[in-house]
């Protein structure tokens, strides 16, 4: 069993250095884009479209990811989307982190028509496709960087919610809690106090996993133009772009599309990796 556990560790920790490197270096990216982004990436050269990657014959120095059909960078333009992405991700994995996480609290606490209201609202919101959702959702509020952050907390509180109720539950049940009630704590120091705490890795586990969906609802948002401006450089923007061109530059869907998919995977083993390293069983 020890061996066990460790090698379960020695897995987690593996997830939380790889994945935890590459969002640091994603994070760094989108920081210092003005510096360190060689081109404008609204910048149009038409003499110099589709130039070839680095490794390609017939390429620039100058643009080392190569160009688009505009003579737009497609290193500068992917750096500079990074920023979009991790602005989405963050404050909209926040956003609904607390308002799931706070009804899923209450929720699975105070039990009696508190737990009923709000599982049956989770049940109604939940027998919506998401992603047709969030598209309706934009058509009706209208594009823009705080448009996608509402309908992404619209869309996805309820999974937090769901999650954090049968935690709040389980631990509701524990020894500490009784020991709070007959030491004379009122409910909502049990709750902020005791259960809190307790539930906050779970949150932590699910933040990052949340993260990831947000990159991806924003990329599928860019893709169909319900993003923000279709000039902006956004990861889904380039792949659309590149998608009609993949016989003629397919270096213009492949980059954005890697760096898209290891940004998420990256998401979901840190995910993975906070869950298995804070496991109750294994403390």
């Amino acid at each position: 069993m020890p061996d066990g556990r460790s090698a379960v560790k020695r897995r987690a920790s593996l997830r939380l250095w790889l994945s935890g490197s590459w969002l640091a270096l994603v994070a760094l990216a989108a920081l210092l884009a003005p510096w360190i982004a060689p081109h404008d990436p609204l910048a149009q050269d038409l003499f110099a479209g589709r130039l070839p990657p680095f490794f390609a014959a017939g390429a620039d120095p100058a643009y080392l990811l190569g160009t688009d059909s505009l003579g737009r960078d497609v290193l500068s333009r992917i750096i500079h989307g990074a920023r979009i992405a991790l602005t989405v991700a963050l404050m909209a994995g926040v956003a609904t982190a607390l308002l799931g996480s706070l009804l899923g609290l209450l929720a699975g606490y105070l039990r009696g028509w508190t737990d009923i209201v709000i599982s049956r609202l989770v049940d109604i919101w939940m027998a919506f496709p998401p992603v047709l959702f969030a598209i309706l959702l934009i058509a009706v509020i209208g594009t823009g960087l705080t448009s996608i952050i509402v309908a992404i907390v619209v869309i996805d509180w309820t999974r937090f919610c769901r999650v954090v109720r049968a935690e709040a539950m389980n631990q509701s049940k524990m020894d500490y809690v009784a020991s709070a009630t007959i030491a004379g704590q009122g409910r909502a120091s049990i709750l902020w106090r005791e259960i809190g705490p307790n539930v906050l890795p779970t949150i932590a586990a699910l933040l990052t996993l949340e993260m990831g969906i947000a990159v991806i609802v924003e990329a599928i948002l860019s893709f169909v133009n319900l993003s923000i401006s279709t000039d902006a450089p956004t990861w889904g923007g380039m792949i659309a772009e590149g998608r009609t061109s993949i016989h003629q530059a397919w270096w213009v869907l492949v980059f954005p599309l890697v760096v898209l998919f290891l940004t998420v995977l990256s998401f979901s083993q840190l995910g993975e990796g906070l869950k298995d390293r804070f496991d109750p069983v294994l403390r």
